[in-house]
């Protein structure tokens, strides 16, 4: 049975729409939460897939958070070896910044729903090729960005954000959006006291009401095709079967 790598930063960002797809496609799934296990050192060798997700840190934090470098070791290796690989948010970033791209802050926080508008590129690509040449809205959640990496494609952009997307080789993508935030997820975030203070801070609380407003629209669309981009993704990691996930360690 196949199995997958997850490096997960802080329990409010799980895997979220992607959980279920991994589940039924019966991909075992292994928890490593940096957050709970900052000396984990796990091996990438051992497992078909590597997600990494985001998580309120930053890259120029690594000298504080020594597990950054430890995952951007992994990256590297998971892409040299040409395993299927997603990073998300903070995962794009670190990717970016594994494989000689360059992140820093974006000239503009981004939080709540952004039309995101795709490249040539990504017409042809594995999972883009699913937003099908139109603008989508997307939800988002940062405050810094990335160059990509020497040889990756460009997918996507926003009015605010040049770089939202990203392939390297043939296996390996960076989302700067979370395609993977489903309503509970969102929802969550809105309500933490983090989420808030971050919010308050660039706009006001007000927002957060035209978010909600916003999510009800948007998301109806947005899950049927987080569906078939993810989708393409585990059908990289392994063949759909009944699945079990194993404990975190």
């Amino acid at each position: 049975m196949r199995k997958i790598l997850v490096f997960q930063h802080v329990a409010t960002e799980p895997l979220g729409h992607l959980d279920r797809l991994l589940r039924e496609s019966g991909v075992r799934i292994r928890y490593v939460n940096f957050g709970r296990e900052p000396h984990a050192e796990p091996d990438v060798r051992r497992y078909d897939g590597l997600v990494v997700l985001g998580g309120p840190m930053n890259v120029d934090q690594a000298d504080h958070l020594p597990h950054m470098r430890t995952e951007m070791a992994a990256i590297r290796e998971a892409v040299d070896a040409g395993k299927p690989m997603l990073g998300i948010c903070l995962g794009a970033q670190l990717l970016a910044e594994a494989m000689g791209g360059k992140v820093h802050p974006n000239r503009v926080p981004e939080i709540g729903w952004y039309q995101l508008h795709t490249r040539k590129a990504a017409h042809d690509d594995r999972l883009f090729r699913h937003f099908e040449h139109n603008p989508h809205f997307v939800f988002q959640w940062h405050a810094y960005t990335f160059a990509p990496p020497p040889g990756a494609v460009p997918l996507a952009w926003t009015r605010n954000c040049r770089n939202q997307a990203y392939r390297l080789g043939d296996s390996a993508w960076g989302l700067q959006f979370h395609l993977e935030a489903d309503e509970a997820l969102i929802t969550r975030w809105l309500a933490s006291e983090a989420g808030r203070a971050e919010i308050d801070q660039h706009w006001s609380l007000q927002k957060i009401a035209r978010i909600r407003a916003a999510t009800r629209r948007h998301l109806a669309l947005a899950q049927p095709l987080s569906d078939r981009v993810f989708d393409e993704f585990v059908r990289m990691v392994g063949p759909r079967a009944r699945g079990v996930v194993l404990p975190s360690r």
